[in-house]
């Protein structure tokens, strides 16, 4: 059996789980999320615990990703999840607009980007952007995108960085 299915995911007090069919669903005070379980994998719940196991011996690996996916799911429900990103560069500036994140980096125009649904974003200064979100996946996702306008470019550094992200800077060319 997987050594990540081998470990049960516990449930914090405040998290409400339901299993039905195959539908796993978590509510608590972030919101509400739902996670498709594989029918490969048999799924027991029972004190505040839920154990993950292989119908049969190749579904082994599926069993660890729908654990990974539920321990996910219901942290996110609980606590949420966090993604940071920095602006560096002169004149680039990122700040809310009402429901939208409107962006100076550089271009001819403001680059302004719609805040999905389930995902709050802030702008502590005019440099730094917090995401926050029950969804690990959708978190994540926004970031790469919000980053992916201006990537941090590899001779000075500009551009938008996850938090601590660390970019190795190239020699420029000598004569």
């Amino acid at each position: 059996m997987s050594r990540v299915a081998k470990n049960p995911v516990t449930i914090p007090s405040g998290v409400h789980v339901t299993y039905e069919g195959h539908l796993l669903s978590a509510k608590g005070k972030n919101g509400a999320l739902n996670l498709q379980i594989h029918p490969d994998v048999d799924v027991s719940h029972q004190d505040g615990e839920l154990r993950f196991a292989p119908v049969r011996p190749s579904a082994d690996k599926m069993a660890g990703t729908m654990r990974a996916l539920s321990q996910n799911l219901i942290s996110g429900v609980h606590e949420g999840f966090v993604r940071r990103l920095q602006l560096l560069g002169v004149g680039y500036r990122a700040q809310m607009q009402g429901s939208d994140l409107s962006l100076s980096l550089g271009f001819s125009h403001p680059v302004v980007y719609p805040v999905p649904e389930g995902i709050t974003i802030e702008t502590p200064s005019q440099t730094e952007i917090v995401i926050k979100g029950a969804d690990k996946q959708r978190v994540g996702q926004v970031a790469a995108e919000i980053r992916g306008y201006r990537p941090p470019e590899p001779y000075k550094g500009k551009g938008v960085r996850y938090f601590g992200e660390r970019v190795v800077l190239k020699e420029t060319k000598k004569k």
